[in-house]
């Protein structure tokens, strides 16, 4: 499905974990950078509020469906993905940084949980080189010179793959500011998947993300946070559903 917003069109590209993974790897063979970005419907909203965010957006290389109000609506557009969630990409791409010889870089977060997040990738990724870590400090500014900067030292420390853990919009901001500054480096975009893999946060029971309620929980763990942006979700469904009926 095509997601217009703001004059520029967001394409889910990368239609499945097989694919994701192969893209990625095609890049570590020919040692060039990319930006992945893990669409959802929280995404959605952003994208069309802001300008910036959607031209941002539409640089990012490699798009997969993160949600599955993403995935239902592709199938009703008839153009079908498969969910991808980014924080469960954590693990895969980081064994494919292992097997690759690439080295990995961990960017955002705290600097407890990107301490932990090192341990368990080492525990969980035989031969793992996490060449890098930067916990940016509050206020962080994808456009300033020390986002600049912190590019440069990424790119110093040889990594090939930087998980970046900022959130929407700035880690995707954060991303494509790098591919014209630090174009060898690879970056994923997976939110709180840095967080989860280290413990500070905790993901919904197996049984609640199979059911797709795990928003549901994500609220109840948050409801200041959570229940305003949930709300401002389900207002723009009807219009994806208008979009996604008309590109049947």
């Amino acid at each position: 499905m095509i997601f217009k917003a703001n004059g520029y069109e967001i394409v889910v590209n990368t239609p499945t974990k097989a694919a994701l993974l192969a893209a990625v790897a095609a890049r570590f063979a020919e040692a060039e950078g990319f930006a992945l970005a893990t669409l959802n419907l929280d995404h959605l909203v952003k994208l069309h509020a802001s300008a910036r965010f959607a031209r941002t957006y539409a640089a990012q290389d490699i798009v997969v469906a993160d949600g599955n109000p993403v995935v239902w609506l592709s199938r009703l557009a008839r153009r079908p993905v498969a969910l991808v969630p980014g924080s469960e990409m954590v693990l895969p791409l980081a064994e494919l940084a292992a097997q690759n010889g690439v080295k990995v870089a961990l960017f955002g977060s705290t600097e407890e949980s990107l301490k932990a997040s090192a341990e368990a990738l080492k525990i969980a990724v035989q031969n793992i080189d996490i060449s890098c870590q930067i916990a940016p400090p509050m206020g962080f500014d994808p456009e300033s010179d020390a986002a600049a900067a912190m590019l440069a030292e990424l790119e110093a420390s040889g990594a090939g793959l930087v998980f970046l853990a900022l959130g929407a919009p700035k880690q995707e901001a954060f991303a494509a500011r790098g591919r014209s500054l630090a174009p060898s480096l690879g970056f994923a975009s997976i939110g709180a998947g840095l967080d989860f893999l280290s413990g500070a946060q905790t993901r919904a029971p197996k049984w609640v993300q199979v059911i797709a309620m795990e928003w549901a929980w994500r609220a109840a763990q948050a409801p200041a946070r959570l229940v305003p942006r949930y709300a401002r979700c389900f207002l723009i469904l009807p219009r994806l559903l208008f979009d996604a009926l008309s590109q049947r």
